[in-house]
């Protein structure tokens, strides 16, 4: 958790954010301006959710405090985009508004299979939340390694302890500092305003309620620690396969779910991709 209490700054800029989407989405507005003011947030909370992987612990090891918030926050995000190679979030909100205008009455399931504890579960989280908040879907499932394959690897444990810090999140982000922590600056923390803690307090408690009414699932496999590429999984896992059809849309996250779609293969579109993997859209 030191990582991500080394992305303070970030997570109370995502933390007051995440709030105001709250009042945003419930925001009267006509249905044309309702469908583009979800297309701009999907466009936002997904491009937050890709950069979460800029602070990997796998290649961040001897980053101090500093130069990690440098990578995080919404200026950051902003200088990046012009890295996004492909985006197609435009067509994956449209999968996900079409399913919300014909299948309002029915469950509508988005997938995660997530990469990095820390900072970047976080911005998982905050993914997954806005699309429960905005009804883009109404139960978000995440998928963890069951055993850590490198150092920062998704595990159950993680959600639960993340969930936590933030339950309080005075003591958590003013504790001292872990005893030689190479990141550390050496400085006490400050403390955290009012606002902040009801800031942060509130992802604890929707978050929390979300994971209690079965909104939020954790789902970890031992097919995501296996290897090889993810196109066996029809024949060597056929129940997660099966599952995961049920899904509106499946996000695999981190350059090592990449590198199992494709098979290390050097250059690929995403037709292939489905190809290969067979992840057909499912049937009503």
């Amino acid at each position: 958790m030191s990582t991500f209490k080394s992305s303070r700054p970030a997570v109370l800029e995502l933390g007051a954010r995440y709030k105001d989407l709250d009042k945003e989405i419930k925001a009267t507005h006509s249905s044309e301006q309702s469908e583009k003011a979800d297309e701009l947030l999907f466009t936002e909370m997904c491009e937050i959710c890709l950069w979460g992987n800029a602070t990997d612990l796998s290649l961040l090891t001897s980053l101090t405090y500093e130069d990690i918030q440098k990578l995080q926050g919404s200026k950051a995000r902003k200088a990046a985009e012009e890295n996004i190679i492909v985006n197609d979030l435009l067509s994956a909100f449209k999968v996900l508004n079409d399913a919300r205008k014909s299948k309002k009455s029915q469950e509508r399931r988005v997938d995660i299979v997530l990469d990095n504890a820390g900072f970047e579960l976080f911005v998982d989280l905050i993914l997954a939340g806005y699309l429960l908040l905005s009804d883009l879907a109404t139960t978000v499932v995440l998928h963890p390694k069951s055993i850590p394959w490198f150092v920062s690897d998704v595990l159950p444990k993680d959600f639960g302890d993340l969930v936590s810090a933030l339950a309080d999140p005075q003591a958590f982000f003013t504790a001292p500092d872990e005893k030689h922590d190479p990141k550390s600056n050496g400085q006490l923390p400050q403390p955290l305003s009012d606002k902040e803690v009801a800031e942060l307090k509130f992802l604890f408690d929707q978050w929390s309620q979300f994971h209690a009414d079965g909104k939020l699932i954790i789902r970890p496999n031992r097919f995501w620690t296996t290897g090889g590429s993810y196109w066996r999984i029809p024949h060597e896992e056929p129940e997660l396969f099966d599952d995961l059809k049920e899904s509106e849309l499946v996000i695999f996250k981190g350059d090592l779910n990449y590198r199992k779609l494709i098979g290390d293969v050097g250059a690929i579109s995403l037709l292939l991709v489905v190809t290969c993997v067979s992840l057909r859209p499912k049937l009503d």
